[in-house]
């Protein structure tokens, strides 16, 4: 089989997380955001939060590479991502969130972008990478979405049964961890920005079936 690099813009996934240090501030999500019952991606989401919820932070820590904050939001407490909040300085709203797919908008703007060239750091239609395909697929379409496949990765839930416009996601491609993601169009297919294009890929593709992650929604 033709050797392929996948990238895309990473915030990093290793789970081995740092002793917690005293941090403070009001923050808002930048994206919905999912909370976790501890820093790192391997931890149970907890609860999800809207985009620009405000929450407050009382302590950070490191998982690998990436900072998470441990915020406090209508008596809740959890883990979020840095890459998830930015610091406040207006008004937000303060709710929780259920997550829903893409659906068929997500799902026609991508298969509309077959045939881009790939572009590492790419966010447009001279050129995406796996990461940027996503976002811009999904901001078509007036949704919001994490630049980073971590962000995105960490801003989705798992599911077990997908839907077109669901997220599937790869690790131990091009680096270990979460290091790839596409969308899912249906009948065990998903469109991607990979290798020399954008293009479809089906599930049964060896390749793709032995690096496969989980579904998960935004």
């Amino acid at each position: 089989m033709t050797s392929v690099l996948f990238m895309g813009f990473n915030g990093g996934t290793a789970d081995a997380a740092s002793k917690a240090t005293a941090k403070s501030g009001t923050y808002i999500t930048v994206h919905n955001a999912n909370v976790r019952a501890d820093a790192g991606t391997n931890h149970k989401r907890v609860f999800t939060l809207k985009k620009g919820t405000r929450v407050q932070l009382t302590h950070q820590k490191y998982a690998g590479k990436q900072l998470w904050y441990k915020v406090k939001v209508n008596g809740k407490r959890g883990y979020v991502s840095s890459s998830l909040l930015k610091r406040s300085t207006g008004k937000a709203v303060a709710a929780t969130s259920p997550t829903k797919g893409g659906g068929s908008g997500v799902v026609k703007t991508a298969m509309n972008l077959r045939g881009i060239p790939y572009r590492f750091g790419g966010t447009t239609t001279r050129g995406f990478d796996c990461s940027g395909f996503i976002q811009y697929s999904f901001k078509k379409n007036g949704k919001s979405v994490s630049r980073t496949t971590t962000g995105q990765f960490n801003q989705s839930a798992k599911i077990k049964s997908p839907k077109p416009g669901d997220l599937v996601f790869f690790h131990n491609t091009y680096r270990k961890g979460i290091s790839h993601v596409g969308i899912y169009v249906g009948n065990n297919k998903f469109v991607h920005a990979g290798g020399k294009k954008s293009e479809v890929v089906s599930l049964n593709n060896p390749y793709w079936k032995s690096k496969f992650n989980s579904f998960r929604r935004l």
